[in-house]
């Protein structure tokens, strides 16, 4: 009878986010309760060393992630966080992520210096004493850094996160939280009094999304809400300018001296802007009209408001964020060669054919030739504006399965599965049906039994 009861009273998964009945939630009730452990690491190292460090733990009353499939990943990633049984070393929890840091340590600048980058990963409150072990691997699918904490729930040192005092507003609604992927857009570059224009650009930029297939399938699976974290400046800061402003969120140009990299380093910082409100997945919404941008696979993804690429930019770098999708363009400009022969990439819109069974191989016409050879497109660049026969065939090439060879940056070895896609160029309107598919898998994946 108590165990009845203590599992009636874990499945009254209430928030005063949602103003709606509570509904199945079947996350487990003997290793975790309904609440949140916060986890802030620090990531060290050059471009052959790294270090894992735990940096501080917080907590918060309800549970905003993922309360089926506790014990998978849908996708390999760069790196793992795994929560087990310190007595029985059972598997309860596991998320998968990539990095900022593993980012930097491909290129020339971690070959002589040495930096530090934040990261945070969220875990359901576990009703025990529990082991942690975050681990990074490398371009070759080798542990290249790991590090293992022991968590006991009642730490005097978990610090309690109090309520989010920032004016917040649902700019799309799909459902309770403990039903839907829960995603906060959090303003950047936008000045006191700008709050009404923050959330009509986040309301505008949640459009972009969920109008975009196959989002639009599947909007009752989503909720996104925009935290209106303004400062006394507005702008976004600038370094190659010299510009440099207190933003929410330390976000600039210039990342790996990249003028269209738009990305932070304070991960810390961000998720303290967020606090307790429901969320998984964070997007900074950058009020500018230069463009840039940038996504990292559970961990942030960044986007400018108000530059005519812009709602391409918010899908394509969503895509890497939460699909863990590749980019498929290529110059060969790269430092470092991310895509090694003879390892298998872990995004699903990529292959070096050495596991293509587990990529798109069942979605491949019978009789494609591998590599397919391309089509006679227009280049997106010489088309004019009004030219709308070729536009149209460009459209229609996104839809076209094969195996491409060129993706990840790379003209040799790497493989994608359309000759145009929203992954590969920001001029097409859709993603290709390969990652399409990877978007719903995932989106079924942290929603669905």
């Amino acid at each position: 009878m108590k165990y009845l009861l203590s599992l009636l009273l874990s499945c009254l998964c209430l928030t005063a986010a949602a103003q709606q009945s509570t509904v199945h939630c079947p996350l487990s009730t003997v290793h975790f309760s309904d609440s949140t452990i916060r986890l802030d690491y620090i990531m060290a190292g050059n471009a052959s060393t790294a270090q894992i460090f735990l940096h501080e733990m917080h907590s918060f009353d309800h549970w905003a992630g993922r309360r089926y499939h506790l014990d998978e990943a849908p996708l390999r990633g760069n790196g793992e966080l795994r929560v087990t049984d310190p007595a029985t070393g059972e598997l309860l929890y596991i998320t998968t992520f990539s990095t900022l840091f593993q980012e930097w340590q491909a290129t020339e600048e971690a070959t002589r210096e040495n930096r530090s980058f934040e990261a945070t990963y969220h875990i359901p409150m576990p009703k025990h004493p529990v082991d942690v072990t975050i681990q990074l691997t490398d371009i070759q699918g080798r542990p290249s850094a790991q590090h293992t904490h022991h968590l006991d729930p009642t730490d005097i040192l978990i610090r309690h996160t109090s309520p989010n005092k920032l004016q917040t507003r649902y700019v799309h609604h799909g459902g309770h939280p403990t039903e839907c992927v829960d995603i906060a857009i959090v303003a950047e570059g936008y000045a006191h009094g700008e709050e009404e224009l923050f959330f009509a650009d986040a309301a505008r930029a949640a459009s972009w999304l969920m109008t975009h297939a196959p989002f639009d399938e599947m909007t009752e699976q989503f909720n996104i809400v925009a935290i209106a974290s303004t400062v006394e400046e507005r702008g976004a800061s600038v370094p190659r300018q010299d510009l440099w402003r207190a933003t929410a969120t330390d976000t600039h140009y210039d990342t790996f001296y990249s003028d269209r990299y738009l990305m932070t380093s304070s991960m810390h910082k961000v998720w303290d802007i967020i606090a307790d409100t429901p969320a998984e997945h964070v997007i900074i919404l950058v009020g500018s009209d230069t463009y840039g941008g940038g996504g990292i696979y559970n961990q942030i993804t960044t986007a400018t408001a108000r530059h005519s690429t812009s709602p391409a930019v918010f899908v394509h770098e969503f895509g890497h964020s939460y699909g863990g999708l590749g980019d498929e363009y290529f110059y060969d400009d790269q430092f470092v060669s991310i895509y090694p022969e003879g390892v298998e990439p872990w995004e699903p819109n990529l292959t070096t054919l050495v596991d293509f069974e587990s990529k798109w191989k069942d979605m491949l016409p019978e009789g494609t030739a591998i590599p397919t050879p391309p089509a006679d497109l227009p280049h997106y660049r010489r088309i004019a504006a009004d030219d709308h026969a070729s536009w149209q065939k460009l459209d229609e090439a996104t839809q076209v399965i094969g195996v491409y060879e060129g993706g990840g940056y790379q003209s040799k070895g790497v493989y994608r599965p359309a000759q145009e896609c929203r992954m590969k160029i920001n001029e097409v309107k859709l993603f290709c049906p390969v990652c399409s598919r990877a978007i719903k898998r995932i989106t079924d994946f942290y929603t669905r039994p």
